[in-house]
């Protein structure tokens, strides 16, 4: 009888070694795939909000000085700088694989500040004559 017994827990032991041997892999790649995916959605948001950037100072800017516009966008986590000199937008955010800069050019002369802060920011865009505005 006892035979039987320690045959029956070398069985259970075999078939949860088995189902560990198949589980931990699995997890592992679920993990490494949203990770992925999660850096993928976090480059497609901030290079949106470069796009709304220097599409609304165009607009703004072609429209002539006293033009002014108010832009709502969402900051993800993870970026580290937004630099706003000349004609280009520039966001670095930090992903699995380093830091990553996702920019976007303008026809226009674009100045200014704006928050990096995870969460909802209005942008103000203005025109100033010869350059854009941009502020938080």
């Amino acid at each position: 009888m006892k035979e039987k017994n320690a045959q029956v827990s070398v069985e259970y032991v075999m078939i949860i070694g088995f189902a560990l041997l198949i589980t931990i892999p699995l997890i592992l790649i679920f993990y490494e795939h949203t990770r992925a995916t999660s850096d993928q959605v976090i480059s497609s948001q901030v290079d949106q909000i470069a796009r709304k950037i220097t599409d609304n100072a165009e607009s703004v800017y072609y429209l002539g000085e006293p033009s002014k516009t108010r832009i709502k966008v969402y900051m993800p986590e993870n970026v580290e700088e937004a630099i706003i000199s000349n004609k280009e937008v520039t966001f670095r955010v930090k992903t699995q694989s380093g830091i990553t800069d996702i920019s976007h050019i303008s026809s226009v002369n674009i100045s200014g500040d704006i928050a990096i802060t995870p969460g909802i920011h209005y942008i103000s865009i203005e025109s100033k004559g010869d350059y854009v505005w941009l502020s938080t």
